[in-house]
């Protein structure tokens, strides 16, 4: 099945892949900008979420209704993501649907109305939201986090933007967002299914037919360098929240493998060791996990725990105790060949869902030029040695490098009635 996937760069600079995948009745496909909000100056910050969000209000030819049920009114469905280094638009449907899904998709990009009173509605729809967002501590904390490791990049930012940004977005501000990011060569449609690539191929040219505009992006800034940092906030909360971590690895690094089940044998599931042995043993907390994310250059590891202000010490000793431990000696060939598993299981079971087959084409093709198959990224993980993770773990998992961000309850916060 590996040998299904296909690519071809149309004259307009377009990029299709597919991945034909047999006997399924049903596809995912995705018109992936390869524009995120790293993107973004200061003060067009939130103007690539605002514009996701926009592309649903309505073409030239469809209402905002008709773009919905275009997809759900023959039983599929179509959504929208932005991130820090990408915006997708997608759809699913049964196959028979592909020219259907193709049409609503190019229209929202090529033809969006825009109009003014619809930019104002989503604008205060984001600001609630991002009001929605400051109400969840743990979605703060890690908010913030991201803010002290990047130290003022665009990467350390929420795709929601400023509040002060967001509100002086217009109508020009958004065309003229399209018209340097949106360009034909900087878009990938990528599609998944029992499907001819040909096919996929024809529709795409006919439905993007006289789009030709080379994108013209011109910021990217710089990344400063990493320095510790440490931030301690507070919060109508009832617990105290703590992240502590450090600038991680790029998409395409030698040691991303290591870092993988480093992550996963820390804090990946109920099995972890951070689970296992804080959250089980002592109670000190219900929630705990270790999170990598890798971009094009760089990235960031933390872990997170939520607790009462009395643990938050004891719960920090904890974890760096047990990031000691994978420095100070081999992972047990039990735990790493769980964790190995563990990821191994996840991918596989990644291949049932279209969507996920969609987006891995994407992200190989953005990140890597080509297409990485399943058995390469096998074969990666399988190759990692006890040796080598606590090698590489002595000088990532050095604590005097970790930053901390702390979210505890305001004093004289009310506690709720036991």
């Amino acid at each position: 099945m590996e040998n299904n996937v296909k690519k071809t760069v149309l004259e307009n600079g377009l990029t299709v892949i597919t991945e034909r995948v047999e006997k399924i009745q049903s596809l995912s496909i995705g018109m992936w900008i390869k524009t995120g909000s790293r993107n973004e100056t200061d003060h067009q910050a939130g103007i690539t979420h605002l514009l996701e969000h926009m592309l649903f209000k309505g073409t030239d030819n469809r209402s905002a209704h008709n773009i919905a049920l275009s997809m759900e009114s023959v039983g599929g469905s179509i959504n929208a993501f932005t991130t820090l280094e990408h915006t997708c638009f997608f759809a699913r449907c049964l196959n028979k649907h592909l020219a259907k899904a193709v049409d609503v998709l190019s229209d929202m990009l090529l033809r969006p109305s825009l109009l003014k009173e619809e930019i104002e509605k989503e604008k205060k729809f984001i600001l609630d939201k991002k009001k929605k967002k400051r109400d969840n501590p743990k979605d703060y904390v890690l908010d913030r986090f991201m803010n002290v490791v990047f130290n003022g990049h665009p990467l350390g930012r929420s795709i929601l933007g400023h509040k002060e940004s967001v509100a002086k977005l217009n109508k020009q501000d958004l065309c003229n967002y399209m018209s340097t990011h949106y360009g034909s060569d900087n878009i990938i449609i990528a599609a998944a299914g029992d499907l001819s690539h040909d096919e996929v191929v024809s529709i795409v040219k006919e439905s993007f037919l006289g789009f030709n505009s080379p994108s013209k992006i011109n910021y990217n800034p710089v990344i400063p360098p990493y320095q510790k940092q440490s931030e301690i906030l507070q919060n109508n909360s009832n617990q105290t929240h703590l992240v502590i971590g450090r600038r991680g690895l790029s998409i395409k690094h030698d040691d991303r493998f290591k870092l993988l089940l480093i992550n996963t044998i820390l804090g990946v599931g109920m099995s972890s060791l951070l689970h296992q042995n804080i959250r089980d043993t002592y109670g000190y907390c219900y929630s705990i996990n270790s999170t990598n994310r890798s971009f094009k250059d760089t990235g960031v590891f933390s872990i997170y725990a939520g607790t009462s202000s009395d643990y938050t010490n004891r719960v920090e000793e904890l974890i760096l105790k047990e990031t000691h431990k994978i420095k100070s000696n081999p992972v047990p060939k039990t735990i790493l060949e769980s964790a190995k598993t563990k990821v191994k299981g996840s991918l596989l079971l990644s291949l049932e869902n279209m969507t996920s087959r969609m987006q891995r084409l994407v992200k190989t093709e953005t990140y890597f030029g080509r297409f990485i198959t399943l058995t390469e990224l096998i074969t990666n993980i399988e190759s990692i040695t006890a040796q080598e993770i606590q090698k590489f773990a002595t000088t990532f998992l050095d604590e005097t490098l970790f930053s901390k961000t702390i979210l505890t309850p305001e004093e004289n916060w009310p506690s709720p009635a036991e």
